[in-house]
């Protein structure tokens, strides 16, 4: 048995991240280099891992990072790309105009468009695109932000193209011996074994997140409402929709619950947002489960008190856009909306075709491999395939978008200095956290004689927990989501912990890296990061407190019930019912 000591010292990375995020509230790019180095000294104080060991998992981390922060580049480019040639805006006015009743809006453009905007491009920006939207035909400034937080949920497991999953859990647990015997055993490849923790993510997303639109609603209604009404009457407002909220949540969960199961974590969020969309605004269009008498906010509420802003973004058209102070992108022609959507329609169709294994495109791009084996002579691998990754895809959308929508080479100059301080800005806290996961992970190759530092942890909560554990994972999810304010890096911390946990204690180690993604999903909701991020677009301040309890209920039902959701399954599992 390993004495608690141990697992209190492995969970001080950890400990070092929540303390000074979340207590002090420093900022990501100072506390995880810091978590960095609280992880080295660990590594080699306690676990006494040979300092070439923690050199090659460091240089390990920096191949995971480059990976991650390749996508975010790509998907950042062609959003930028989107903006300035005015395809967005036409995207945005296309979404306005279908209905007067604002929990029928909040629906399609925080729900489903925010929705298939995460699953294109993850990362935030659908908090970016959607909450200056709803700002600008009319929501209040606090209302759009927790709409824009809510929704990114469910579909965050499978967004940026599945990065959570498919970098996220893969890095997470890349090389580690035991869950190399597990796949063995199983007789799984790791791309398998990914794709069926996919599939149990898609399940459990599409029950709860088919209830989202009617906790979205009733987040809207209440917090947003006449205050001279009763909380019952407010929350019964937002609920009277219930039939066209149901039928907008199976119109995106269906497609993506059956894209997890038939083809794979990439694609779910992006498909089950294109066909919900579809569905939902043709059903608007045709007065289907239309309210009767539409919602709106209270008038003369805006501003008077703190759930409330009367800060307006202006909604600058692409053709006025500036370059710098001194020149002026040239004109450019209003585009339809066929035309506007195409570039969202090629990305669903080029990554679709580059991942389906009965093309020969897959193995072709797979064919490509930058591998560095036994690290500095260790047992530590690395290994990149640039043109597999989504983001060789997004570029390869950028350059037809360029060419289809009239974009002048002086106009590719702007996309690229809007895209690249994001990148610089995101680089340093994702690419120490990377490195804190890598090392973290690959503790085991030590001489104290110890498991790694997260099946440490996992040792000592499968002593606590026991076989009930899928109820709690979840929560592990979500505390890291809320930490480290990402989807893919609350994978990467806490994989291997989940899994040691599952093995240990005869459970599905698929099914609790589903609830771990899930959970880390759920955490989306009141991530600092995201909080922030979102308060930056409609020029609110200092209203994390306040998002933070408006968001925490959302964030329970999501947890509560993937918790009871996984536990279910898991008996059903043991007992051979499932």
């Amino acid at each position: 048995m390993v004495s608690p000591l141990y697992s209190l010292v492995a969970l001080l990375p950890i400990a070092t991240i929540f303390v000074l995020l979340v207590i002090t509230r420093r900022p990501a790019s100072q506390v995880m280099p810091l978590a960095y180095f609280v992880t080295i000294a660990s590594a080699l104080l306690i676990w006494r891992v040979p300092f070439v060991e923690v050199a090659a998992s460091s240089i390990q981390g920096l191949f995971a990072a480059t990976e991650i922060l390749y996508i975010i580049f790509g998907a950042v480019l062609l959003l930028n790309t989107l903006q300035v040639s005015g395809a967005l805006a036409t995207i945005r006015q296309s979404l306005l105009g279908i209905s007067r009743d604002r929990r029928v809006q909040v629906i399609i453009i925080a729900w489903l468009f925010g929705s298939f905007i995460e699953g294109a491009s993850g990362f935030g920006t659908p908090a970016v695109i959607t909450v200056p939207l709803l700002v600008a035909i009319g929501f209040p400034a606090m209302a759009a932000v927790i709409s824009a937080l809510i929704i990114q949920s469910t579909p965050s497991t499978f967004g940026a193209v599945g990065t959570p999953i498919m970098i996220g859990i893969d890095a997470g647990l890349d090389g580690v011996p035991s869950v190399q015997a597990q796949l063995v055993t199983l007789g799984l490849t790791q791309p398998d074994y990914l794709a069926l923790v996919g599939r149990w993510a898609g399940v459990f997303h599409g029950i709860i997140g088919t209830f989202l639109p009617l906790v979205l609603v009733g987040v809207l209604s209440l917090g947003f409402g006449d205050r001279r009404q009763s909380v019952v009457r407010r929350l019964r407002q937002g609920l009277s929709i219930w039939k066209f909220a149901l039928f907008a949540g199976l119109a995106f969960t269906i497609p993506y619950t059956l894209t997890a199961l038939l083809i794979g974590p990439e694609f779910p969020s992006l498909i089950g947002g294109l066909v919900g969309l579809s569905l939902v605004v043709t059903a608007t269009h045709s007065g289907f489960l239309m309210p009767e008498h539409p919602w709106d906010f209270p008038e003369g509420e805006l501003g008077s008190r703190g759930d409330f802003s009367p800060v307006v973004p202006t909604i600058v058209p692409a053709n006025e856009l500036s370059i710098n102070s001194r020149s002026i992108l040239p004109q450019v022609q209003p585009l339809s909306p066929q035309k506007a959507w195409l570039p969202y329609v090629l990305l669903g169709f080029f990554l679709m075709v580059s991942r389906l294994e009965f093309l020969p495109f897959r193995a072709w791009l797979q064919s490509v491999t930058i591998r560095w084996t036994n690290i500095l002579g260790t047992n530590v691998t690395a290994t990149i395939q640039p043109l597999y990754l989504p983001s060789t895809i997004f570029i390869l959308v950028v350059m037809i978008t360029f060419f289809l929508q009239g974009l002048s080479f002086q106009s590719l100059g702007v996309v690229l200095r809007k895209t690249m301080p994001l990148l610089r800005k995101t680089a340093l806290a994702l690419g120490a956290a990377v490195l804190v996961a890598r090392v973290f992970i690959n503790s085991g190759a030590n001489m104290a004689g110890l498991e790694s530092m997260p099946l440490t942890l996992a040792d000592s909560m499968a002593l606590l927990a026991g076989a009930v554990w899928p109820f709690f994972a979840p929560l592990v999810g979500t505390i890291g989501s809320f930490v480290a304010g990402s989807v893919t890096v609350s994978n990467l911390m806490f994989s291997m912990f989940q899994f040691g946990v599952a093995a240990q204690t005869d459970v599905s180690t698929a099914l609790v890296l589903a609830l771990q993604c899930v959970g880390a999903s759920a955490g989306n909701i009141i991530c600092i990061s995201n909080i922030v991020a979102a308060e930056a677009t409609v020029g609110l301040v200092g209203q994390e407190g306040i998002l933070i309890r408006k968001g925490f209920l959302p964030t329970l039902y999501y947890v509560c019930f993937a918790g009871l959701l996984g536990g279910g399954a898991s008996l059903l599992l043991s007992t051979g019912l499932l």
